[in-house]
């Protein structure tokens, strides 16, 4: 029989020493398990590996986790060939969505060896539709809703519209650019009223069903929803009349939510229940999308567009996930300009026109970590055999020792550490003998801050016997009190004891509790979609609705509402948005402040780079103050000293312009203060304090501050030059 264990972040120390003991034949890892584990003494075990197997490669391939794990599988490569093997570890990627194949084999075995390539050229059988549960969705319902979790970009009918004088664009383009919620007290005319019992009677109907959403908060909200409908329902059924409101009834367990912060043991406790068939319903962020086996779900639904049609595919195929079955997916619009882009998204999926990938180029914060990782592991090593393995990295391929010796003067304390502690020296260069080698702590520095991703400040969450249950925000736990309730995994908490790193809790079960929120990156459109929904924005607008409902999976009155958002676009502007048009409208708000606002289908990478510019050529050339926030649908402008709005004009840059003004405003944006404390905590120069405790977000972000102030002064500074690259 062969033998098998796993070895991650959760696996217990007991089960670590015993795989040192005895290796098992094969050994299912994470990629920042295997850096740690070539790390320390753990690399033992790793020399007679024969066979890498990395699953769902795409998903790496275009992240800097991505390129941390190129070079882990280039240093095994090297450990492995130490030993004397007989040939090279045999490297095998799997994904059924990417492309270029060409481009992501490279990835997978480096710049300069060769990559054998099985298309399997299969598609798999899709089930698709578009669902909208109103007539018209700029009225979709009778009353006011307040539904703070739901909200945001598209809370309302409309919220997302970009139709007529601005006021619906401005709706949308208001809400925060974070990725878990918007404005949490706006009160609009709610759509949701009418997808609730839509989304029960689906999930009543199917054995076992996914429904997706784009965010955590939302996750947890609709699972509460959902359990409350079902409860109301019930009980009308059972002849006791109408009843209390859905949220004065204890609800029952048809839907559990399920994100990255629960704990792994409740992710996996509502994972098997779901398998098992005891609950019928899942509702789920990202967590699910890859590398679970939920060969029992025949239904998943999609709430809001996906936003890229990789991730469209991705969790559409989690229904239907044997061989040769169909998948079957619902999808969800909240607004009208969601709904446009979800008709293309479908659209694009059934073709299988993916996104394509982009590997990250030389992230020098992810160079940093693994350098002092690889002298931690060794006694010394020389820079010409360190730079030949990591330019074996096909993320590194390109590489210059120009590049290299930056960084290795950073970790060599060329930066003074006098004015910022934690510049002091991680290795010793020696320049003359070129070699380098570690100092005393960097082991431990290596190992407590490994991986490239960020730490958000998040206090784990906590029985009082020590279990976990899961994580909440820093801000949100700052406003909590003990005695408080919250809703975590659709089951509620209560707050006994609030600590420096912990939140303690008991259960408290039928109890209302608050809905807890995450501050996150919001999911942006790529280019393409965006280009590719400009294209039919433009040809749909002449399109009678029953010519979309075959070609684009939307029922009736998902194509009467689109039809009838692109017509009344155009009405008001004589054009929409597309891949040819911008528009650019400039109205007054209710304030009487002047606004000029762009309306481009581009999405927000674009928009973000384009906002910035934007604000800096109208004060340098207007002189007037110029606040830009942006969405995935264009970028507005208030202007509340202008007399008179500036033309049209303004926003057409030159290209080389625009990238001037960019790099110019960038240092001074939050984007870029952000950014840079996430790669310096990556290139270790903002490490924890303690390992294994949290570091509040306040004092990560004076510390990155005060780095970046003392940076500065530094042009070529690596981790300055990378948060350039990455933004």
């Amino acid at each position: 029989e062969v033998s098998v264990a796993i070895r991650t972040g959760d696996t217990p120390q007991r089960e670590r020493q015993q795989m040192l003991r005895t290796p098992p034949e094969v050994l299912i890892t994470t990629p920042e398990s295997l850096y740690l584990m070539l790390t320390s003494r753990a690399r033992e075990m790793l020399v007679g590996v024969e066979w890498a197997i990395i699953d769902e490669v795409h998903a790496v391939a275009q992240t800097k986790r991505g390129a941390h794990l190129a070079l882990t599988l280039e240093r095994l490569e090297a450990l492995v060939a130490a030993e004397g093997a007989a040939r090279p570890v045999q490297r095998i990627g799997l994904s059924a969505t990417q492309r270029p194949l060409e481009e992501v084999g490279r990835f997978l075995v480096g710049p300069s060896r060769e990559c054998t390539i099985v298309d399997t050229g299969l598609r798999k059988p899709l089930d698709l539709e578009i669902r909208v549960p109103v007539e018209d969705m700029r009225e979709p319902g009778g009353h006011d809703v307040v539904d703070p979790a739901l909200g945001g970009m598209g809370t309302a009918a409309g919220g997302g519209d970009l139709v007529g004088t601005g006021v619906d664009t401005l709706s949308s383009l208001g809400a925060p650019a974070n990725g878990d919620g918007g404005d949490p007290g706006a009160t609009r005319r709610s759509i949701w009223p009418a997808i609730y019992p839509e989304l029960l009677e689906l999930v009543r109907t199917h054995r076992s069903t996914i429904i997706f959403v784009n965010n955590r908060r939302g996750a947890e909200r609709l699972a509460v929803r959902l359990n409350e409908l079902a409860a109301q329902q019930d009980a009308e059924a059972n002849g006791e009349g109408p009843g209390p409101p859905p949220d004065q009834i204890a609800p029952a367990e048809i839907a559990r939510a399920h994100h990255g912060s629960l704990a792994r043991e409740e992710r996996l406790i509502v994972e098997e229940e779901l398998k098992s068939g005891r609950l019928p319903c899942l509702v789920a962020t990202s967590s699910l999308e890859l590398g679970i086996d939920m060969g029992a779900v025949d239904l998943v639904i999609q709430v809001e567009s996906p936003k890229s049609v990789t991730r469209g595919l991705q969790r559409i195929g989690r229904a239907g996930h044997n061989v040769g079955e169909t998948s079957k997916g619902r999808i969800f619009p909240k607004f009208r300009a969601d709904l446009l882009e979800c008709a293309v998204v479908t659209r694009r999926m059934r073709e299988g026109l993916i996104e394509e990938t982009v590997v990250a180029r030389n992230p020098l914060d992810v160079l940093a970590q693994q350098i002092v990782a690889m002298t931690a592991a060794e006694e010394e090593l020389a820079v010409p055999a360190v730079f030949d393995l990591i330019r074996r990295a096909y993320p590194f391929g390109e590489l210059s020792r120009e590049l290299l010796d930056s960084v290795l003067d950073m970790l060599d304390g060329r930066y003074p550490s006098e004015q910022f502690a934690e510049l002091r020296p991680r290795i010793v260069w020696d320049r003359v003998a070129d070699t380098i080698r570690a100092r005393r702590g960097a082991l431990q520095l290596a190992v407590t801050n490994a991986g490239t991703i960020p730490d958000r400040g998040l206090f784990g969450v906590h029985l009082p016997d020590g279990r976990r249950v899961g994580e909440l925000d820093e801000e949100m736990v700052y406003e909590a009190r003990p005695g408080q309730t919250f809703v975590l995994g659709a089951s509620t908490w209560r707050i006994e004891d609030i600590t420096r790193d912990r939140v303690v809790v008991t259960p408290a079960p039928g109890a209302p509790g608050a809905v807890p929120f995450w501050r996150g990156d919001s999911v942006g459109r790529p280019v393409e979609l965006g280009r590719a929904i400009g294209a039919f924005a433009r040809e749909a607008v002449d399109r009678e609705p029953s010519e979309l409902v075959e070609e684009y999976d939307l029922d009736e009155r998902a194509a009467r509402n689109l039809v009838t958002y692109l017509r009344e676009q155009r009405n008001a502007t004589r054009v929409i948005p597309s891949d040819q048009t911008i528009v650019i409208e400039r109205f007054r708000d209710e304030i009487g402040d002047w606004r000029l606002c762009v309306l481009s289908p581009f999405g927000g990478r674009v928009h973000a780079a384009w906002a910035l510019a934007l604000s800096a050529r109208i004060r340098d050339e207007k002189g007037l103050e110029a606040d830009a926030i942006y969405s995935d649908d264009g970028i507005i402008v208030h202007l509340p000293d202008a007399d008179e709005p500036p033309g049209a004009d303004v926003a057409l840059i030159d290209p080389d312009e625009l990238e001037d003004l960019v790099v110019r405003e960038l240092s001074s944006s939050a984007l870029f203060g952000a950014r840079f404390r996430e790669n310096a905590a990556r290139a270790l120069l903002l490490p924890r304090a303690y390992p294994g405790k949290r570091t509040p977000l306040w004092q990560q972000r004076l510390k990155a501050q005060s780095l970046l102030e003392v940076a500065k002064g530094y042009g070529q500074f690596p981790i300055i030059l990378e948060t350039y690259r990455e933004c």
